[in-house]
């Protein structure tokens, strides 16, 4: 199974924050959406870095209750892992495994972005990719 037989399933939409809002605006996007973590990009296309309420409870402790009024773009992680729709599923599991992290943004050849993969995407694909081939044997074994 591939990337974007997962994306047809899901959409494509993706969520994203300027680098320059504040944390408190990242966390009213998070809890609008109900999602974990958002891309961050300037232009809405091109990734800057990707933010998680895990980011946020990571700073918190050191900075306090400023962190609120803080930019985004001093708590996100600028280094992101990104797949395109052709990476396999199996694949970006392992990788997401592998690193500790639940979000991949899914980008064009131009690195553009194009969706947003998350670890619980992942698991549900894999899930219904293993019930289905659970469900031919069955079939099999029943003829």
């Amino acid at each position: 199974m591939r990337i974007s037989d997962l994306i047809r399933a899901k959409g494509s939409d993706v969520v994203t924050v300027a680098p320059d809002a504040s944390v408190a605006d990242l966390l009213s996007l998070l809890a609008e959406h109900g999602i974990g973590a958002v891309v961050v990009s300037a232009d809405g296309s091109h990734i800057d870095g990707i933010v998680s309420e895990r980011d946020v409870v990571r700073h918190l402790p050191r900075v306090g209750a400023e962190l609120l009024a803080s930019p985004v773009r001093d708590i996100m992680s600028a280094d992101v892992y990104t797949c395109t729709q052709s990476s396999v599923v199996a694949d970006l599991a392992g990788m997401m495994t592998e690193h500790r992290f639940r979000h991949v943004p899914v980008v064009d050849e131009d690195k553009k972005l194009m969706a947003i993969v998350s670890i619980g995407d992942v698991v549900k694909a894999r899930t219904q990719m293993l019930e289905s081939e659970r469900d031919d044997l069955v079939g099999y074994i029943q003829q």
